[in-house]
């Protein structure tokens, strides 16, 4: 006769111990293959297992043991904080903050309530400059990768940028990118499977916008995008209907418009820059997160509020001090105070001054030269880079002069002012290109045509000039150099490290060779241009931040956008006037932003007094904006119509005559300068109502509050974590050394757990930092790095497992007498696990999360008055003031032992209470979406584990 087994069945959520462990089922199981991941441990760590080849049994946590884990009650906090930093995922609304390395701010968690509030995402997040919007689009990938909603994530940006994206979704997030660049991709491809597509082989990328926005490539893209799609800087892709709007920006919106028309899909637009007072450009970015938005009346209630469900944007003073809710909570945002704006002017020496005049001689004849309109356009431009490139430096003026004009090869007049707009203007017509930072070039195909016969004159003169530049180098002959030099000295002494802004790689390098002699061994410096690859240029800004004296970075616009340098750099030196004051703004805006922890930051704008130039874009287009955006407290781009005045003001410049003829041109000048200024303050005053209008109203502050408040509670937040690693380390025998931004740990006398769990290349001895970025080798103070993790870990581990070979830190049971309580006090570390049954557009997704509590009571467990949260945690906290007994200690906690079984009931209706807490804060944070109403659950899988019962006795009389 056969007699048939059955697997047993274990219930989702449940404990079982196998392999020597205890382990949590996973929702993946079935009665034949368990899914198992150990308790504390995170996804990394899910094992599986068949149950007819190893033995499975059901388990429950043991109460603690008071001969073999009795040990001092204060070390309580020690174990509850080592629980918590052990989890992975949140039994909360956020699942993903517990494995991102990043605490987000309150306000940074309006975008991800938006976003789960939708049934497939679709926002435009607009906020300023600084205020963190990459952070807010990498917690939406996170939190959607973590629930499973998507599988493949795909950010596209400007190639400039790609490398940042990369590293911030990798430091920050733990999401491993692929980079798709016109450098990447041939590499990419050859490694893929037969029929594959880079981006199903590859779950996550960051992709070269201007790479796959191209006819053949868009199509191959859009066949095979991920389910999840960020877009930075949206602006660029759409028109806002000016004069600027061209063939790049169509192809850009049709990559985007492919990418929206799947209605599933989830899609994120970031920009700093989503109305910006033309309301053609922002009705075409609304339009492809809902097609309603494109028509509907934003100026009603229903309007305002359909816009609310997929728009944020915030100002610096919006969030400045965010949150001030009734409960107290309040959340600073570290920013600085005060942005220190001076203008530094200078007069050409004679020398520069004779040149100057000579150029801009000779510029004049060039430009009412005949031949054909496209050979005029190009001399045209040729003239203006040359006088561009002399006020900038006689390295660039040298370089321009012997170089072809760019706008050279151009085939008609209208490609010619395009070449000429970007090279010369700073206001290409492909605005998502980066900054081009290379001199312009005066040679035409004339010049190059007679370049090996007979030398004409009109070469012989540009190779004098170019001569005459050249003797002007060095401080004696240029005095913005001069000046420069004083201002930098200045701020070095005054404890600021400036980066000094210049247009063109010549000036850039020119500044930084004078610079490193001048101010001698204890300063270095440092030059970054558009000649360096992006790889090679974060690692000169990271090995210029690691510098402990004074450092100066020299950099061109390569670096005015997207790239944080507020952790090592607190002034800005505009070396170079950007023809487009946004540029200027941006470049601020790499030390004026989120994070940069001095209270103080300047900007320094050198400009010529007397070189023809500098002064009218001072005033007309600089000074403009800053006044403009003090009036309103918005900044707005320059309107297309500030073409007009600069070639009103160079016209005027090189076609200077006499009499009617100049007057004529005064007049134009004028004319096109006030209706500039009509046009952008008109901008201005319907961004700033825009703002007011459009503010995100529909979550509440006190909502983030509460949220954030929950969260951190459950996870514990970053301040807990660095005194946690200072009392582990130090206990366990290792030294910790206090530095500026951290501690640094000698690891060499750590317990071997320890060290064996450490990454095995890690400096020795290892610093651990509070910020990012964090250099290789070292160790940041969050929950999700290595080293953190190796400790957190081996607190946990020794004190759960009774047969650890290592002593442990934190024990399971303790007895204290302290004057914190006036009578026997019990407290209990509890776990709780909580079966989550989360819908998702594929159908419900379930999960196993865990939970950490203690509650404390007074007296005895048959008549136990429970103490409220906050006095159950103020225990943690509590030191010992006398001695006890190990006799008396045993015996009390022998009998908190059996209070905590006796009060099983208790602790199972807590855990049933924290269930539904949890359930309705799922459903506040998901109101308005379909999840929120039906197939949402939470349930508590039963028995508790009591993981530490400590007992606090007052002290008797004057004991000590």
């Amino acid at each position: 006769m056969t007699t048939e087994t059955t697997a047993p069945t274990f219930a989702v959520g449940s404990l079982v111990r196998a392999r020597g462990r205890e382990w949590a089922v996973m929702p993946e199981s079935t009665a034949e293959f368990l899914v198992l991941r150990p308790l504390g441990g995170g996804d990394d760590e899910i094992a599986g297992l068949h149950t007819a080849l190893e033995q499975v049994e059901s388990a429950s946590y043991p109460l603690p043991d008071p001969e073999v884990d009795l040990a001092d009650a204060t070390n309580a906090g020690l174990l509850r904080t080592a629980l918590r930093l052990g989890f992975r995922s949140s039994a909360g609304p956020f699942r993903s903050l517990a494995s991102i390395a990043v605490e987000p701010r309150a306000y940074q968690l309006v975008p991800l309530m938006m976003a789960l509030r939708q049934e497939a995402v679709r926002l435009l997040i607009g906020d300023d400059v600084g205020i963190g919007k990459t952070v807010e689009a990498g917690l939406i990938a996170s939190e959607l990768l973590a629930t499973g909603e998507v599988q493949r994530v795909c950010v596209l940006c400007s190639p400039a940028l790609a490398e940042q994206w990369q590293g911030e979704l990798s430091s920050k997030f733990g999401i491993e990118a692929e980079l798709v660049l016109p450098s990447t991709i041939r590499r990419l491809e050859r490694d893929l499977p037969l029929g594959t597509s880079v981006f199903e082989h590859h779950p996550f990328t960051v992709v070269s916008t201007d790479y796959i926005k191209s006819d053949a490539r868009r199509h191959e893209f859009l066949r095979s995008c991920p389910e999840f799609v960020i877009v930075d800087e949206a602006h660029t892709a759409v028109s806002d209907g000016g004069p600027g709007a061209g063939r790049q920006r169509h192809l850009r919106h049709e990559l985007l418009r492919g990418i929206a028309r799947d209605h599933k899909r989830h899609l994120v637009l970031v920009t700093a820059t989503p109305h910006s007072g033309k309301d053609e450009g922002f009705r075409a970015l609304l339009e492809l997160l809902d097609p309603a938005l494109e028509n509907v009346d934003l100026d009603t209630p229903s309007g305002r509020e359909h816009l609310a469900r997929h728009f944020v944007q915030r100002r610096r003073q919006d969030i400045r001090s965010f949150i001030a809710s009734e409960s107290g909570f309040r959340e600073e945002t570290r920013f600085p105070e005060d942005r220190e704006t001076r203008e530094v002017p200078y007069r050409l020496s004679p020398a520069y001054r004779a040149l100057f005049d000579e150029a801009l001689a000779f510029a004049r004849e060039e430009t009412r030269g005949g031949g054909s309109e496209v050979a005029q356009r190009v001399r045209w431009w040729s003239m203006l880079a040359l006088l561009r490139a002399l006020a900038s430096s006689p390295a660039a003026a040298a370089a321009t002069l012997r170089m072809r004009s760019r706008a050279a090869g151009a085939q008609d007049a209208a490609e010619a002012d395009i070449l000429g707009r970007t090279t010369v203007l700073d206001m290409a017509d492909d605005e998502a290109q980066e900054a081009l930072d290379v001199v312009p070039g005066t040679l035409t195909d004339e010049d190059e045509a007679q370049s090996t016969g007979a030398e004409t004159r009109r070469r012989r003169r540009l190779r004098d000039m170019a001569a005459a530049a050249d003797a002007l180098r060095g401080p004696t002959q240029d005095t913005k150099l001069k000046t420069l030099t004083k201002q930098v000295k200045a701020l070095l002494a005054d404890g600021f490290s400036p980066i000094v802004f210049c247009r063109f790689i010549d000036t850039a390098e020119y500044i930084g060779e004078h610079l490193t002699q001048a101010l001698g061994r204890n300063t270095e410096v440092g030059v970054v241009t558009g000649s360096l690859p992006p790889a090679e240029r974060e690692q000169r800004i990271r090995a210029l931040s690691d510098v402990g004296g004074n450092r100066v970075l020299v950099a061109t616009d390569c670096l005015s956008e997207g790239v944080n340098l507020q952790d090592a750099f607190q002034a800005v030196v505009h070396y170079d006037l950007a023809w487009n004051p946004t540029r200027h703004e941006q470049r601020e805006g790499r030390v004026d932003r989120f994070g940069q922890t001095a209270q103080r930051v300047r900007a320094l704008t050198i400009y010529g007094e007397d070189n023809h130039i500098d002064g009218v874009v001072l005033d007309v287009l600089i000074r403009r904006h800053r006044a403009i955006s003090k009036a309103t407290g918005v900044s707005v781009p320059v309107p297309s119509e500030s073409d007009s005045v600069v070639n009103a003001l160079l016209e005027g410049l090189l076609l200077r005559g006499s009499g009617a003829d100049q007057l004529q041109l005064d007049l134009q000048f004028t004319t096109a300068t006030e209706a500039l200024a009509r046009e952008w303050e008109s901008s201005a005053a319907r961004e700033k109502e825009s703002r007011t209008k459009f503010a995100q109203r529909a979550i509440h502050p006190e909502e983030v509050a509460a949220e954030a408040r929950r969260t951190r509670a459950a996870l514990g937040s970053h301040e807990e974590i660095e005194p946690f690693v200072i009392e582990s380390v130090r206990t366990l025998g290792g030294s910790v050394v206090p530095r500026e931004d951290g501690v640094e740990v000698t690891t060499g006398t750590l317990p071997a757990g320890i060290r064996d769990a450490l990454p095995p290349s890690h400096a020795e001895p290892l610093p651990f930092h509070r910020q990012m970025p964090v250099p290789r080798r070292h160790a940041l103070l969050t929950r999700t790095d290595r080293a953190v993790e190796a400790v957190a870990r081996f607190v946990l581990d020794t004190a759960l497992d009774s047969n650890a070979a290592e002593r442990p830190l934190a024990t399971r049971a303790g007895v204290v007498r302290t004057r914190a309580v006036e009578s026997r006090t019990t407290l209990l570390l509890l776990r709780y696990r909580f079966h989550l049954d989360l819908p998702t557009p594929t159908g419900v997704r379930q999960i196993v999360a865990e939970d950490a509590d203690v509650v404390a009571f007074r007296g005895s467990a048959a008549d136990a008055a429970l103490l409220d949260d906050e006095e159950a945690m103020a225990l943690l906290t509590a030191r010992a003031d006398a001695n006890i007994p190990s006799d008396q200690a045993r015996e009390f906690a022998q009998r908190a032992i059996g209070a905590a079984a006796t009060l099983a009931p208790v602790l199972e209706e807590r855990a049933q209470a924290r269930a539904v807490e949890l359930l309705e804060s799922h459903r506040r944070v998901r109101a308005g979406a379909r999840a929120a109403r039906a197939g949402l659950r939470v349930r508590a899988q039963l028995p508790v584990d009591v993981l530490g019962v400590y007992v606090y006795l007052p002290v008797l009389g004057g004991a000590s």
